[in-house]
């Protein structure tokens, strides 16, 4: 849930370089957005504030928040010392939500988008960080009823936090493309593989990939710049798909759809993680990395929102097109002595059809979309850290 911002920019951005400069590498926290349903109907139903009351008297309500719509949930691993941890937690925290709804007559979803439902009926959530939201974006913030998954990975340094950014932005079409759970939007198969991302990174302000920045001034006086112009009166209003949070010193990946999978989510998780600490372990060691321009990502970033996992991607350094699983299997190996040294390797999996890929198959052997959705009810998972 996001908080409103009660500190002048000054004292904030100067606050934040010191939390970074006191953090710790390779933190790990997971947020992942569930969709409360009506269990028959499977109907989006606005019963946040029923369920984070009734987490307050469980060990979850910590690990609870709101997330713009009544219709909606996020929960949190909260902060881990490593990439295991967290892992472990997610299908923990998962667990723990499915017992508190299933009494109170609820079911959740995970995908990136609900199938069928109307943003018209949807309520948002009465918050002063909300209000305001909904004072400056009005239409835009009331038609972003989507589910994602993010990842908090700890950095040590805000010069290298920047540096992680600048780094890390190249693969969110990878990210993207490997997540991609939302064909279906307000009861059509869109013809994407991640409606979410088009609907949130084309509609809202200071949204999709960020720019480069080069170190912590450099970004630094772009959001004073906002701040002193009036565009901004919070610093979580930079909704980019990657940012620097300055309450947690991490680096946020934000790109990736909400998972219905929990080993799937575990393996988005693990991935993000080695990819940030591959990219840092680069910067440190002096090894050149190639900071693409927005415009060739954003090529890419359109791939994967159209085809996900089955579509091709952009070699940027070449200028070929190769297959999605193929450009993430490069990506894989590249993280992968950071991956085995956190003991997630195994974890990292590709499948051979994405989330959306698999959807869009059942919808051809006939299918209903509510009949799809139904067979992605979360669950108790079985699956824990591999």
């Amino acid at each position: 849930m996001g908080d409103a911002q009660t500190v002048p920019y000054d004292q904030l951005l100067r606050e934040a370089r010191e939390r970074f400069d006191l953090g710790t590498d390779l933190t790990v926290s997971v947020e992942e957005e569930f969709a409360l349903l009506d269990p028959e109907t499977l109907d989006l139903v606005n019963r946040f504030e029923e369920v984070y009351a009734a987490a307050q008297a469980t060990e979850l309500g910590v690990n609870m928040a709101g997330e713009l719509i009544a219709s909606e949930v996020e929960v949190k691993t909260g902060k881990q010392p490593s990439a295991l941890d967290a892992l472990a937690a997610l299908p923990e925290r998962r667990a723990e939500l499915v017992a508190l709804v299933e009494p109170m007559g609820l079911a959740l979803g995970s995908t990136g988008a609900h199938p069928w439902a109307s943003w018209k009926d949807q309520r948002i959530i009465d918050t002063p960080h909300y209000r305001r939201n909904v004072e400056i974006l009005q239409w835009v913030v009331r038609k972003n009823n989507t589910f994602g998954l993010h990842v908090h990975v700890g950095v040590e340094g805000a010069d290298r936090a920047i540096a992680a950014l600048d780094g890390v932005r190249n693969y969110l079409p990878e990210l993207l493309a490997l997540s991609s759970s939302s064909p279906f939007a307000e009861g059509v198969d869109t013809g994407l593989a991640s409606a979410r991302t088009q609907i949130f990174t084309r509609f809202f302000p200071r949204c999709g990939i960020p720019d480069t920045f080069g170190d912590w001034q450099g970004y630094e006086d772009y959001v004073r710049f906002l701040y002193e112009t009036g565009s901004i009166d919070e610093h979580t209003q930079l909704w980019w798909s990657l940012r620097p949070h300055l309450a947690f010193p991490t680096v946020e990946i934000r790109i990736c759809d909400a998972q219905p999978d929990a080993q799937e989510a575990q393996s988005l998780v693990a991935l993000a993680v080695a990819l940030v600490g591959r990219v840092l372990r680069a910067h440190d060691e002096g090894e050149p990395l190639v900071v693409q321009p927005h415009r060739l990502l954003e090529e890419n970033l359109w791939r994967a929102i159209r085809r996900g996992l089955e579509g091709g991607l952009i070699d940027l350094d070449r200028g070929d097109v190769l297959p999605a699983r193929a450009r993430l299997e490069r990506l894989v190996e590249w993280v992968r002595p950071v991956a085995e040294e956190l003991g997630i390797a195994d974890t990292i999996r590709i499948p051979e059809r994405g989330p959306a890929e698999r959807q869009r198959a059942r919808l051809a052997d006939g299918a209903s979309l509510a009949e799809i959705y139904g067979e992605l009810i979360v669950a108790e998972p079985q699956g824990a850290a591999r």
